[in-house]
């Protein structure tokens, strides 16, 4: 079967409204998810850098994360005809793995576990269309790559 990898985070859970709703309830704020087009969360409040890090050290942030709509439906339809992959930084927050793991197993209970990818910081391999990004490790040749990794 053809493959899929599919990020957890933003896709089929709903990262960024579970950390508007913690912090609207601690700030008595009324930020919604329109607040968010085209931004960050840290560019919605400065408060929001140093808060996202207490909600997400905190087991139950991943727990009760709520599922994207339609991501279960086209998923179940999906794995019928490719072998599909959950991929998710959790190194960066390791209290987070087992909670990402048991309400992947909970809302989708139909995918492989074995499929389940749990991996640290993003790196990114120079092309074309990622030249602006500029949130993440950048490796611009093979050269680069084996310097990186066999420091």
């Amino acid at each position: 079967m053809k493959r899929i990898a599919i990020d957890m985070d933003e896709v089929i859970s709903a990262f960024s409204l579970k950390c508007l709703q913690l912090f609207n309830a601690e700030f008595h704020s009324n930020y919604t998810a329109d607040h968010l087009h085209g931004k960050l969360l840290s560019e919605l409040d400065h408060r929001f850098k140093e808060k996202v890090n207490d909600y997400l050290a905190e087991e139950s942030f991943f727990l009760e994360l709520d599922v994207m709509e339609g991501s279960q439906g086209a998923l179940r339809r999906l794995s019928e005809q490719y072998d599909i992959f959950i991929v998710t930084a959790a190194m960066e927050f390791p209290a987070s793995l087992a909670p990402k793991y048991q309400w992947l197993k909970k809302h989708f209970p139909f995918l492989n576990e074995k499929h389940f990818v749990f991996c640290g910081e993003r790196i990114l391999f120079t092309a074309p269309h990622n030249r602006n990004e500029n949130r993440f490790t950048r490796l611009n040749s093979w050269n680069e790559v084996e310097r990186y990794f066999l420091k």
